[in-house]
């Protein structure tokens, strides 16, 4: 079973607010003209006492500034499982909670930046992944290495078969506005060849390239354009079928990644302060 929290926080925040706004208009004035005993019942108490907390984590939660955490390796090496991040939420766009839908344009995202959006195969779930290809352009990736509108994107061999991970090569990688790693699987194979990017939607990847479901492969045994499901017309798969690829639709878009606030990878460990870092 999946909780939407956002919904939970703003039934608890609207319910709250209206006891609250019922006393301070109607219940306070009874009170005031009763003799004795005039404290506020348990639930309008609670409500006075809650509501302004509740409306102020959800104006923070909704609009500015949102707190996940981690819970895979697609990320690594910039994000580890058990990592705590904020996530700038008006960044892309201010937007209603629960229904995600943008009321105020901003900025669009940019190559090279972590996204966190809503899975769209499944938009219960949100998913984070580095921005390959914005609209219009056109990428591929072949032995390892992207290119992005026929530009090579500059990678440096760091290490091959590093300790913190044994099978993989790490790799240094300029891509757009980022300069950062990630892991390659030398023996898996997964190129495609020039795909562009339709207008409304993205393309992304995880940093930790051979173990990340992302816009390569969710889509794959599937045509849906609804969910960012398309045919790459004139190319099939290893298998022989149609090459589909996956693309993040724009009213997807949560928000930015910007920064690793703690690390806490198990519930009885001690949080981990030192991990605070900028996501690049």
């Amino acid at each position: 079973m999946h909780l939407d929290f956002a919904l939970v926080l703003v039934l608890a925040t609207f319910f709250t607010g209206a006891i609250w706004l019922l006393d301070k208009l109607f219940l306070q004035k009874k009170r005031k003209k009763r003799l004795g005993d005039n404290k506020p019942g348990l639930l309008v108490e609670y409500s006075n006492s809650f509501f302004p907390v509740l409306a102020l984590v959800l104006v923070l939660r909704s609009f500015l500034f949102e707190p996940f955490q981690i819970p895979s390796g697609s990320m690594l090496p910039t994000l580890k499982v058990g990592d705590f991040i904020l996530v700038n939420k008006y960044t892309y766009g201010v937007r209603l909670p629960v229904t995600n839908t943008q009321i105020l344009e901003v900025n669009e995202p940019q190559v090279g930046e972590v996204a966190v959006f809503r899975y769209p195969l499944d938009e219960r779930l949100n998913y984070i992944k580095r921005v390959i290809g914005t609209p219009g352009d056109v990428i591929s990736y072949r032995e390892k290495a992207l290119t992005v509108n026929g530009e090579p994107i500059a990678r440096e061999l760091i290490d091959k078969y590093p300790t913190e991970a044994p099978s993989e090569w790490l790799w240094r990688e300029q891509l757009g506005v980022a300069d950062h790693q990630v892991y390659n699987y030398p023996p898996r194979v997964f190129d495609f060849p020039d795909i562009e990017v339709p207008e409304g939607y993205y393309f992304v990847m995880g940093d930790n390239r051979d173990h990340s479901n992302d816009s390569r492969f969710w889509c794959q045994g599937q045509v849906n354009e609804g969910v960012g499901c398309l045919v790459i017309p004139g190319y099939v798969n290893e298998r022989g079928a149609p090459l589909v690829m996956g693309f993040v639709p724009e009213e997807t878009l949560v928000g930015k990644a910007v920064a690793v606030w703690m690390h806490w990878p198990e519930l009885f460990s001690l949080p981990d302060f030192t991990a605070i870092r900028r996501i690049e």
